[in-house]
């Protein structure tokens, strides 16, 4: 694989869940804006844009739930820099919008943003266990995602974010995107159902989907051996 894997973690818990199976895959993390080192940005196209800037042309590009948005946007936007793309538990957009059933209500996620503004830690276990729902492992991933999940960011990033969740729509972008693409996804997601998959792998030229049954939102946590052998798969075709 000479083409260099950059991965984009997922809102709020940052690298720490995705660091072993990143390091088994030889990739790199971009952290997203605001997180780490990187600046914050509170543009979401800009962001996209300040990403694929930093990209090697033909990078493998990946990204989790909100990070797997931006990489979407990026190789939609940005063709020369991407030359595979990876989505995992992605969606075109977090909440439903006309024509767009596969998501979270928008009164829910205005309801948690509050949440999130009062209090974050004592927001996030309810966050983690509610989008590890219906996996087999649920109660394993959560705890595990938790343990490992980096130091909050800013109140003000954590805004950023939610606010992309809630006014980022992807369905026009996504049939621009010319790399070959990967969506691997779980069947019992409650976060971004397999319907907003489905529909997103329709939209994607020539994109295939891998789902993973009794699976919820992390994959590469409830079925890590698997996740790895399908990413891989992929990256060495």
């Amino acid at each position: 694989m000479s083409a260099p894997l950059v991965f984009l973690p997922g809102w709020c818990v940052g690298r720490g869940p995705l660091n072993a199976v990143v390091k088994a895959l030889a990739g790199e993390f971009f952290d997203l804006p605001g997180y780490g080192s990187a600046p914050l940005i509170s543009d979401f196209y800009a962001a996209a844009d300040d990403i694929a800037a930093r990209l090697q042309p033909g990078t493998t590009l990946a990204g989790w739930s909100l990070g797997a948005q931006l990489a979407l946007a990026v190789a939609a936007r940005h063709p020369a820099k991407v030359g595979k793309l990876l989505l995992v538990a992605g969606t075109t957009s977090f909440v439903q919008r006309d024509g767009w059933p596969h998501a979270m209500a928008p009164a829910m996620l205005a309801e948690f943003a509050a949440g999130i503004a009062a209090d974050v830690e004592a927001m996030l276990p309810r966050f983690v266990g509610g989008f590890n729902r219906g996996d087999a492992r649920a109660k394993v991933v959560t705890l595990e995602l938790l343990k490992l999940a980096d130091p909050r960011p800013s109140g003000e990033v954590l805004a950023t974010g939610l606010d992309w969740l809630r006014d980022i729509d992807l369905r026009e972008l996504a049939p621009l995107v010319k790399a070959p693409t990967l969506l691997i996804h779980g069947a019992a997601d409650p976060l971004m159902p397999l319907g907003a998959a489905e529909a997103l792998a329709a939209l994607i030229p020539g994109a295939r989907l891998a789902v993973f049954d009794d699976c919820a939102h992390a994959p590469f946590m409830s079925r890590p051996d698997d996740f790895l052998a399908t990413a891989q798969r992929f990256l060495n075709e």
